[in-house]
């Protein structure tokens, strides 16, 4: 007995002829945009009121007051956020606690400083002299108990300062901000830690390791990638915000300096032209390093690495012959 078999040779398919999809919006909106931007630097270049010649030269942007208040600036924002953000994750933790006490001081604390505008509460510290003459250490209510003996003059203070001498214009707006961004951040912490699997802690818990631990270890790791993004806004707002110390005040400044430059030659619109240069380059070196930080974070989440798949394998064919695909 014979069998034939007949093999059916397919014709090959013809090329598919790919016609490119036409976008006349896309273009049009890109000439609009193109001839607004070439508006713009027409307008920038061409308008004698920026007087760029002033604004680039020595007076403005490279005297050196302005690079003292650029100085005075970026300590505000560093000695800011660092208050902040420590604060920020104590407030966090007992936020989250079990312990009625710690969870609604920290809800009251972050309610007050989040409803209080940051330039009120400037004003507020850079006046806190007026509550205290002094501060001190000692024995609390020594004019009373002096008092009580007949001794008027009776001071039991090992180390006094006066207010004025230790609220400067710069500890008082730095304290303003700081209370205030450790207000924001303590939502921000709070909710990367919520973000974390619960599973996690649980496991933690598993190993014997402690809740301090498993926090360290653990939780905020996995969390910074929720919380790094925020805090990276946080850091350019704070950089912003520190324009509102003027009003505190302190002098050692960037704005105020400007501000005073400004009052000096009475070119007002240069000199904001010249601030907003200066805020320009400082939020921007911020974006890149934002940039780099989110990333390395964000490593395992989703990221493309670049390395190709790993082969599907799946037991297929007769006799469980392992086939790869």
């Amino acid at each position: 007995m014979s069998t034939e078999v007949t093999t059916v040779e397919r014709a090959r398919p013809e090329p598919i002829r790919a016609v490119p999809v036409r976008r006349p919006g896309r273009w049009a909106a890109i000439a609009a945009l193109a001839l607004l931007v070439a508006m713009f630097v027409h307008f920038l270049v061409t308008n004698k009121h920026f007087e760029w010649s002033f604004v680039l030269s020595d007076q403005v942007m490279f005297s050196t007051p302005v690079l003292e208040g650029l100085r005075g600036t970026i300590l505000l924002t560093v000695f800011s956020m660092l208050i902040g953000v420590s604060l920020g994750v104590v407030l966090a933790v007992m936020r989250l606690s079990d312990n009625p006490i710690l969870s609604s001081v920290a809800f009251v604390y972050t309610w007050f400083f989040r409803a209080m505008p940051r330039l009120v509460l400037a004003v507020l510290f850079g006046n806190l002299g007026i509550l205290w003459e002094r501060f001190g250490l000692g024995l609390p209510f020594d004019r009373q108990i002096g008092a009580l003996f007949g001794l008027h003059d009776f001071q039991a203070k090992f180390f006094s300062v006066r207010a004025v001498d230790l609220l400067t214009g710069f500890l008082a707006g730095m304290l303003a901000l700081a209370l205030s961004e450790a207000a924001y951040m303590a939502e921000i912490v709070r909710a990367g830690i919520q973000a974390v699997d619960v599973g996690q802690t649980e496991a933690a818990e598993a190993l014997g390791l402690t809740r301090g631990q498993t926090l360290r270890r653990i939780v905020l790791p996995q969390a910074m990638r929720v919380i790094v993004p925020p805090t990276g806004n946080e850091t350019i707002a704070m950089v912003k915000d520190t324009s509102l110390v003027a009003y505190t005040p302190v002098t050692g400044e960037l704005f105020f300096q400007l501000q005073a430059i400004s009052h000096r030659t009475f070119d007002v619109f240069p000199v904001l032209v010249g601030a907003c240069l200066w805020y320009l380059v400082l939020c921007s070196v911020l974006m890149v390093v934002q940039y780099y930080v989110e990333r390395y974070f964000s490593r395992g989440y989703g990221a493309r690495t670049g390395k190709p798949a790993p082969p599907l394998i799946e037991p297929t064919g007769v006799g469980g012959i392992i086939h790869e695909h």
